[in-house]
C-alpha cells in the first residue's frame, strides 16, 4: 500500500466499527479515520471523536448531534452533522477511498449506494444492504467500478478461499467457470443448539443474547439465535458470489474456527480458519490482497479438541429455512423477510413477544406480502415499508 487510505465508519460505535477502528489504530501508517457515523450514542462518539479526530462526525437525529457538539466542545476539530443525507455525502466524498458499511440492518442501505455510486472501495459488514436489494446493488457496482469486500467472517472466508479470478469479477462469472461446485456456509448454532425445542418458547432476552463464541450487538445476536442471521448470510452469499440458491449448503460447526469452506470440482475443499475475532477479516478487506497486523491471536491446535459439524435442523432453525425459500422466491420475498425481521426482533427485545414468535411474525408477513419485482430503490423501500406495516400488526395480534 502506498498513499494513505481515507475512511468513512457507518456504524461506528457498534461491534465492527470499534473492530474496525482498532485495527485502525495499529495501522496507523495506512489509515486515517476521514468521517465516523453512529445512531444516537454521543457519549460513546464523543470518545471515539477525541481519539482519532476525525473530520466529520454524523449521527442519526439532530438531538443526537447536538449532545456530541456539547461533548466536543473543547476537545475536537471534527465537524458534526446529522441525518442519512450527510452520511451519503460524507460516503461519496472525493477525498475518500474506503467505506466501512457497518450499520444494522436497513438503515445502511443509502448510505452504502452512495459509497458504490461514487466508486469507492466498499467493506460491507451491513448483510441487509444485498439481501433488500441484491441486483440492483450488484448491477450498480459493476456500473460505477466501485470495489467490493465482505467483512462478515463467513463470506470473507469464502472469498479468501476462492481462486483469484472470482475475487476480481464483482459477482459476474459463475462458480463453475472456475472449477468451483460447492459454498459451504458454516454457522455455529447459537445458543441454543442443543437446548430442548419444546422451551424454546421460554427464552429470555439475555439467554438469546449471549453467543457461545462471538461478541456482537443484541439484534445480530437475536438472529444467530433464531439462524435468520445464517439466512441472511445464505441470501448475500448468492448475490456476493452470482451462484444459485442450490450452490449453497449450510453446515453448523459449533467451535466457529472454520469460517467458511469453498468445496472444488476435483473432490478439494478449502477452509478458511482462525480464532472467532472479527477484526480477522475487517483487516484482510482494509489491506486487500495485503497482509497487516489485525491483533488477533493465531490458532494454537494443540489447545483445539474438537472440529464437530451437522446439517442444521429446520424444526430448531425454521427462520433458517424461511430465509432460503425467500432467496429462491426472489426479491420482494428476500425484502419482506428482512423487514419483519427487523420489526419481530425489536418487539422481542422490548418483551413485546416471546422468542418463538419470531418466527411466526417472519412467515405471516412473507405469506401476507403482495410480492413484485421490486427492482428499482423506490420499489424496494416500498416493499420494505410495508412488511414493516404487516410485521407490526401481526405483532399486535400475537400481543393481545
Amino acid at each position: 500500500m502506498s498513499a494513505v487510505q481515507q475512511l468513512v465508519i457507518l456504524g461506528a460505535t457498534g461491534s465492527i466499527g470499534l473492530s474496525t477502528l482498532d485495527v485502525v489504530a495499529r495501522n496507523q501508517q495506512q489509515f486515517k479515520v476521514f468521517a465516523l457515523t453512529a445512531g444516537q450514542n454521543a457519549k460513546k462518539m464523543a470518545e471515539l471523536c477525541i481519539a482519532h479526530q476525525p473530520r466529520y462526525a454524523v449521527m442519526a437525529s439532530e438531538s443526537a448531534a447536538k449532545q456530541l457538539s456539547a461533548l466536543l466542545k473543547h476537545e475536537s476539530k471534527t465537524q458534526v452533522m446529522h441525518g442519512e443525507k450527510a452520511m451519503s455525502e460524507l460516503c461519496a466524498h472525493g477525498d475518500v477511498d474506503t467505506v466501512m458499511s457497518a450499520i444494522v440492518g436497513a438503515a445502511g442501505l443509502l448510505p452504502t449506494l452512495s459509497a458504490v455510486e461514487a466508486g469507492k472501495k466498499v467493506l460491507l459488514a451491513n448483510k441487509e444492504s444485498l439481501v433488500m436489494s441484491g441486483q440492483l446493488f450488484i448491477d450498480k457496482v459493476k456500473k460505477h467500478q466501485a470495489t467490493l469486500l465482505p467483512i462478515d467472517s463467513e463470506h470473507n472466508a469464502i472469498f479468501q478461499c476462492l481462486p483469484s479470478a472470482l475475487q476480481n469479477t464483482q459477482g459476474q462469472a459463475r462458480l463453475g467457470q472456475h472449477g468451483v461446485s460447492k459454498i459451504l456456509l458454516t454457522g455455529s448454532g447459537g445458543p441454543f443448539l442443543n437446548r430442548d425445542i419444546n422451551t424454546l418458547n421460554t427464552v429470555s432476552v439475555s439467554e438469546a443474547v449471549a453467543h457461545p463464541n462471538w461478541s456482537m450487538g443484541q439484534k445480530i445476536s437475536v438472529d444467530s439465535a433464531t439462524m435468520m442471521n445464517k439466512g441472511l448470510e445464505f441470501i448475500e452469499a448468492k448475490w456476493l458470489f452470482n451462484c444459485d440458491a442450490s450452490d449453497i449448503d449450510v453446515v453448523i460447526h459449533p467451535q466457529s474456527i472454520i469460517h467458511s469452506m469453498v468445496q472444488y470440482q476435483d473432490g478439494s475443499i478449502l477452509a478458511q480458519m482462525g480464532n472467532p475475532d472479527m477484526r480477522t477479516p475487517i483487516a484482510h478487506a482494509l489491506a486487500y490482497p495485503e497482509r497487516i497486523d489485525a491483533g488477533v491471536k493465531p490458532l494454537n491446535f494443540s489447545d483445539i479438541c474438537d472440529f464437530s459439524f451437522t446439517k442444521p435442523d429446520f424444526s430448531r432453525y425454521p427462520n433458517l429455512k424461511l430465509a432460503i425459500a425467500a432467496c429462491d422466491a426472489g426479491q420482494g420475498a428476500t425484502t419482506t423477510v428482512n423487514a419483519a425481521n427487523e420489526i419481530a426482533v425489536n418487539a422481542f427485545l422490548q418483551g413485546q413477544i416471546r422468542f418463538t414468535d419470531i418466527y411466526k411474525v417472519n412467515a405471516q408477513t412473507l405469506d401476507a406480502a403482495q410480492f413484485t419485482d421490486a427492482k428499482t430503490l423506490d420499489e424496494i423501500l416500498e416493499c420494505d415499508r410495508l412488511a414493516r406495516i404487516s410485521a407490526a400488526q401481526f405483532i399486535t395480534k400475537v400481543v393481545h
